[in-house]
């Protein structure tokens, strides 16, 4: 059974000089822990304010934290393709939804995606929050899959935003409904690969997909301008934005090499 995660904001676990020690939880967390009941005796694993990735065992509580002591150095388990999802903004609890199982996929980042066809309108007054709203997600996303890191959420952008820092990624891999058939990620990537001088657990790949309606023509045609873009289809079914926002990242990962895909050691076949 995989041990239960949590994350330090300040804390370097390494610099810490008594044997035992009061870990520095969040109130959320501290609540977290508190509900699940741990106990003296369990462990649980800590990824601290240096990224550092330890197994921990309670050893009592003190005024609701956990006093602990150091079992060993864990690996950490992230090494992999950094894929961030583009993310057409999206009404209700959609985009929680596909925040929350990218993250559990491995998803590295968010960059929510304001779209001619977005229904849900997000201004500058209310994006801070709803970022705020959306990285807790993240965290108990990647606390309760096992994540060493948390994923970062953007500021939402437009099209043209995206486009104008395009070489922060490898690949651009833009799904659209309207792409033939024929254009698969897995020949996308391919070309990605033969062309790369990396190989494919360093590679940065960015995954657009559109909002309820669809990208726009327009929007397809503006992307399609970065030299590091392809446009690729996800089959002849038309999926929901939250049905690809989860799918598109999962076939890029599994076809780099991740969630069990190919070997990283040997080309794609």
């Amino acid at each position: 059974m995989s041990l239960p995660h949590y994350f330090l904001q300040e804390q370097i676990i390494s610099a810490q000089t008594q044997e035992c020690f009061a870990l520095a939880l969040s109130s959320d967390d501290a609540k977290h822990m508190k509900v699940a009941r741990m106990a003296p005796g369990e462990h649980l694993a800590v990824i601290d304010a240096s990224q550092d990735y330890f197994e921990c065992q309670i050893v009592a509580f003190e005024q609701g934290l956990p006093v602990v002591r150091i079992c060993k150095k864990l690996d950490d388990k992230s090494c992999g393709p950094r894929v961030t999802l583009v993310q057409g903004l999206a009404k209700g609890e959609k985009m929680e939804l596909v925040i929350r199982h990218a993250t559990e996929l491995g998803v590295s980042a968010f960059i929510p995606l304001k779209c001619e066809r977005s229904i849900m309108k997000l201004d500058e007054k209310k994006a801070p929050e709803r970022i705020k709203r959306w990285a807790a997600v993240v965290k108990s996303a990647a606390m309760q899959s096992g994540q060493t890191t948390l994923a970062h959420v953007s500021m939402p952008e437009t099209v043209k935003q995206l486009c104008a820092h395009s070489y922060d990624f490898d690949a651009i891999v833009v799904c659209w409904e309207e792409a033939p058939t024929v254009n698969r990620i897995s020949e996308a990537l391919e070309k990605l690969l033969a062309m790369a001088e990396k190989p494919a657990t360093e590679l940065s790949v960015a995954v657009v997909v559109g909002p309820e309606g669809g990208l726009s023509s327009q929007e397809v045609d503006l992307l399609m301008t970065c030299e590091n873009a392809s446009l690729v289809s996800l089959g002849s079914s038309i999926l929901r934005t939250e049905t690809a926002g989860i799918v598109a990242p999962a076939l890029v990962m599994y076809t780099l090499g991740a969630l069990g895909g190919y070997n990283r050691g040997e080309g794609l076949e």
